[in-house]
């Protein structure tokens, strides 16, 4: 009598645990990308100079780098688009010598400005011009826009839209009807990434750029219970 009755109480633990567990549901992953052409580059560029001095390679460098910038604003580049975004000095050692120990020559200094370029007809004009003041490094070139929340909204309905296509068709395939939308998360934040396309000479002619295309892309997962 006591086994029955321990029986009977396990079964009643059980039985609500193997109805919450038990509940059908579809989970769908979607994915949405929208192709925008940019409007804005954000050039990393900058000089190096050597000298047998710190303060002679850091004056050097400093001379050019003043020069590239008022190139930039006579271009028009606004003030708040132009940033330092690496200064440096450090050691310049000869290995060479049969010697053990490295023989120090001199010194390097570096000065990177991070640019955003809003006109991008002058963008290969632009470029020239900054390598004739003197810029001797170019780090990076990103294609940007300088507003991204229109690419990312419609890379996020294309991604929900996505995923309610493959929900559909996968419940049209298993034989089952489409519930209620249980949950719906976005799996990251939509992100514009750049994509680079053939190569074309800026309008106004210098350096050749590729505008290309930004790529903007969102995921998104829905759960969909299954009808009874």
């Amino acid at each position: 009598m006591r086994l029955l009755t321990l029986i009977c109480a396990v079964a009643l633990m059980i039985t609500p645990v193997w109805a919450e567990t038990g509940m059908r549901h579809i989970t769908m992953t979607g994915l949405g990308q929208v192709e925008t052409v940019p409007d804005m580059a954000v050039i990393s560029l900058g000089v190096s100079s050597q000298a047998r001095s710190a303060g002679e390679a850091m004056a050097e460098t400093s001379a050019k780098v003043a020069e590239i910038i008022a190139t930039l604003r006579n271009a028009g580049i606004a003030p708040s688009d132009i940033q330092t975004s690496r200064l440096s000095v450090s050691p310049r050692y000869d290995h060479s010598s049969t010697r053990n120990t490295p023989q120090l020559v001199g010194f390097i200094a570096t000065n990177t400005l991070s640019v955003r370029f809003i006109d991008l007809s002058q963008l290969g004009a632009q470029l020239d011009a900054v390598m004739e003041a003197g810029a001797n490094q170019m780090n990076g070139l990103n294609f940007q826009m300088q507003d991204a929340q229109p690419a990312q909204d419609a890379a996020r309905v294309a991604a929900v839209e996505d995923a309610m296509r493959k929900a559909a068709l996968y419940a049209q395939a298993a034989g089952v009807e489409l519930g209620q939308l249980i949950s719906l998360s976005e799996s990251g934040a939509a992100s514009p990434q750049p994509m680079m396309m053939e190569m074309a000479m800026a309008r106004s002619g210098g350096v050749p750029v590729a505008e290309g295309e930004v790529t903007t892309s969102a995921s998104v997962t829905l759960v969909y219970a299954i009808a009874d």
